[in-house]
This record gives structure tokens, C-alpha cells and sequence, in this order.
């Protein structure tokens, strides 16, 4: 006989739960408490660890880094292994709460920690490779680089390494990181392809300067 599932495991309340989670702004928070600044109205506006260092130093960095990882677990966990496609969605959702956080009237990052934290539980090795692309980019000096090349290569990788189940996990979170990328904090003043072309390839407009996180 098979057992019921408790309820607050149900469809629904998973994906609420990956998105709520997903959206919680850490690293805005960590710059409020230690240094009263807003990070949305700091440099280019996004919320992440990188404009959390540079307006706090490293002290506060590693404990919202681990935070916004740990968010983006939050949904696959409470999905469980045996129901791929919604531990893959929730996943995707805390990417997407992350990036347009509902705390943060639709500001927010650029999704990579919660994507690796979304990808840990079931599919470590495309966690693993968005670091890779992440430290890869940094030692490089363009960290939107060698995340987008980790983004464009995600879903053959994991096909490759965990089959559908891969597939929709990596779908699930490669999807918003590469929409954040393209819509930006703002409008553009002058759209254009150029203009999304830039963003898609180094994350940032013309005279911005900053890194994903």
C-alpha cells in the first residue's frame, strides 16, 4: 500500500515554496544590516554577491553566498527524486524569484548561485560545470562569458550525464539566467540587436561594468 504524501509536499506548494525561497533577496539584506545601502541603487542596480562585496567587503559574502545556493534547493528537496519534472520546474522557479525578486518589486541578480543550488541535489554535475564556467570566466577577467558558455552548453552536458532528467533540470534554470541576461535592470535607451547582443554576451550594457552572480 502506498502512502500518502503529506500535503506540504503537494505540486503547488512545492512550486510556491521555490519561488518564495528563490525570491529572498540575501545579499540585499546582508548590505542593509551591515552597511544601510540598498544594492539596487548601487553600480548597475543588480542584486548579488559581487555588489554586496563591493559595498561590504568579504565578511558578509560567504554566509548570503551559501544562503542564496541553499535557497535554490529549497523546491527540488521538497520535490524529491522520484518527480523529475517538478523538482526541475520549482528549480527553475527559485531562478526565476531570484532574478525578479517579488521582494524587491522584480530587481535582482543574475541567478547563478541559486541555479547551482537548484542543480545540487539531483544533478551535482551541472552544478559543478556553472562553477566551473563561473571561476573559469573570473580567472579570465569576463565572468558573463564563461557563464554563458556553462548556459549554452548545460542542457547538451547534462543530457549527456543525467538523460531527461538533465535535460529538464538544466532547461529549467539555463531559461531565466539567459532571459535576465537579455532584459538587464532596464529598458535600454536605444534598443536594438546590437544592444541585446552585448547583453547576451557579456551580461552588462555598453558603459556598465559588473559581473553575474
Amino acid at each position: 500500500m502506498t502512502r500518502p504524501r503529506a500535503w506540504w509536499r503537494s505540486p503547488p506548494l512545492v512550486l510556491a515554496a521555490g519561488y518564495a525561497a528563490g525570491g529572498v533577496p540575501f545579499s540585499n539584506v546582508a548590505a542593509r544590516l551591515t552597511r544601510g545601502v540598498d544594492l539596487r541603487h548601487v553600480g548597475t542596480g543588480t542584486v548579488s554577491g559581487t555588489a554586496l562585496y563591493r559595498v561590504a567587503g568579504f565578511p558578509p559574502l560567504p554566509a548570503a553566498g551559501i544562503c542564496d545556493v541553499a535557497k535554490g534547493s529549497v523546491g527540488p528537496l521538497l520535490a524529491g527524486r522520484h518527480r523529475p519534472s517538478l523538482a526541475a520546474i520549482s528549480g527553475g522557479l527559485a531562478v526565476l524569484g531570484h532574478d525578479w525578486s517579488p521582494f524587491l518589486r522584480a530587481a535582482g541578480g543574475r541567478g547563478v548561485s541559486p541555479a547551482m543550488g537548484a542543480l545540487l541535489p539531483y544533478q551535482p554535475a551541472g552544478a559543478a560545470f556553472l562553477l566551473a564556467g563561473l571561476t573559469l570566466g573570473r580567472l579570465a577577467g569576463e565572468s558573463a562569458v564563461g557563464v554563458l558558455v556553462a548556459d549554452l552548453a548545460m542542457v547538451p552536458f547534462l543530457s549527456r550525464f543525467g538523460g531527461r532528467r538533465g535535460r529538464l533540470a538544466g532547461a529549467a534554470v539555463v531559461v531565466p539566467m539567459l532571459l535576465k541576461r537579455l532584459s538587464g535592470n532596464a529598458r535600454p535607451v536605444s534598443p536594438g540587436a546590437g544592444v541585446y547582443l552585448w547583453r547576451l554576451l557579456l551580461d552588462r550594457d555598453r558603459l556598465s561594468r559588473g559581473t553575474p552572480r
